[in-house]
């Protein structure tokens, strides 16, 4: 059974001069101890799926259509206080920025203990026994002295371990990850990688890792889900749609990674650019930057299609037999 089930789930904003829609279809599932990463350009839709899973939509924005269900219980449509309940004690959330997750002018204990007293039934002893933990879980030297210390007093790679432990803080099943190295350089990187990895597997927490860096993706996850215009555009184990993708647009992001094994001038690139919301063409959305587009794909828009051990929403795998060794051949 599958810990979260995101099913055609659309998200909306309404405006003057007419709605907008953001996501538009999206299903996917997460298994517990599961990592999913979630990749594509900036608008395709990254963050936001996650800020819906998480009930943190900005107004005007609103869930339209379909259903989020963690562990069997729908709650997309829960009210705001029952969210508030699912949000840090079900569901933890861990943010690009930080200094943006902390508060300044609190210590780091005081705000793991008041996460902790918030979602379990502990005293104030026992909450900071437990944030000690946590702090020393993530990998924080000397925790029984860092707990009483402010954000600013640690770096940024150290700040991002301490909101990791906020995250964990009333042990989650599912965490949300919102590009939670791109700030860190390479070698703080490797370990928080490694650390989200951990606990996958000694908590059975499941994550959904959002990200741009393919490296990454590679590095830390079991399946990827590409996006592309608020669709889902691949979707199938990790390995599979980095070294054999399905889609154009998964292939030419794959293209555009420099190759140290290769000599060239220029680096390959995708033409155009990602589609305004207000002007999603018909039919694929990536058609007119597809190089293989026919006129199928500029009227209908395609399903997720099987397309060997991944799905992808191109028409070639129903059209064209072994379309991905062809889709790799145009790009190499």
């Amino acid at each position: 059974m599958s810990l979260l089930e995101v099913e055609n789930l659309v998200v909306e904003f309404p405006g003057r001069r007419g709605t907008l829609r953001a996501l538009d279809d999206i299903s996917f599932s997460i298994a517990p101890g599961e990592i999913l990463g979630v990749v594509g350009e900036s608008g395709a839709g990254k963050s936001l799926t996650g800020a819906a899973i998480i009930g943190l939509l900005e107004p005007p924005g609103r869930v339209a259509g379909g259903r989020i269900v963690l562990q069997g219980e729908r709650i997309d449509d829960l009210p705001p206080q029952k969210m508030r309940h699912v949000r840090g004690r079900r569901i933890g959330a861990i943010f690009q920025d930080p200094l943006t997750s902390l508060n300044p002018l609190y210590t780091v204990g005081r705000q793991l203990t008041e996460t902790i007293q918030t979602h379990l039934p502990v005293n104030a002893a026992e909450a900071r026994r437990r944030a000690i933990q946590l702090l020393k879980d993530t990998g924080i030297p000397a925790a029984e002295q860092r707990v009483d210390h402010y954000p600013h007093q640690f770096s940024g790679g150290m700040r991002q371990r301490v909101v990791i432990a906020l995250a964990l803080a009333a042990e989650p099943q599912l965490i949300v990850a919102d590009e939670p190295t791109t700030a860190l350089d390479v070698s703080i990187q490797a370990q928080i990688i490694q650390l989200l990895k951990n606990i996958c597997k000694s908590r059975g927490a499941a994550v959904m890792l959002i990200t741009h860096d393919m490296g990454v993706i590679a590095e830390t996850c079991d399946r990827v889900a590409v996006l592309y215009a608020g669709r889902v555009a691949e979707i199938g184990p990790v390995h599979e749609v980095i070294n054999h993708p399905a889609h154009p647009y998964t292939a030419g992001l794959m293209a555009s990674i420099p190759d140290m094994d290769q000599d060239r001038e220029r680096l390959n690139q995708i033409d155009g650019a990602m589609p305004r919301l207000n002007a999603i063409p018909r039919g694929c959305a990536f058609n007119p930057r597809c190089p293989h587009a026919f006129d199928r794909c500029r009227e209908e828009r395609p399903e997720l299609l099987s397309a060997g051990p991944t799905r992808a929403a191109c028409w070639l795998h129903a059209e064209v037999p072994n379309a991905s060794a062809a889709i790799q051949e145009a790009v190499s």
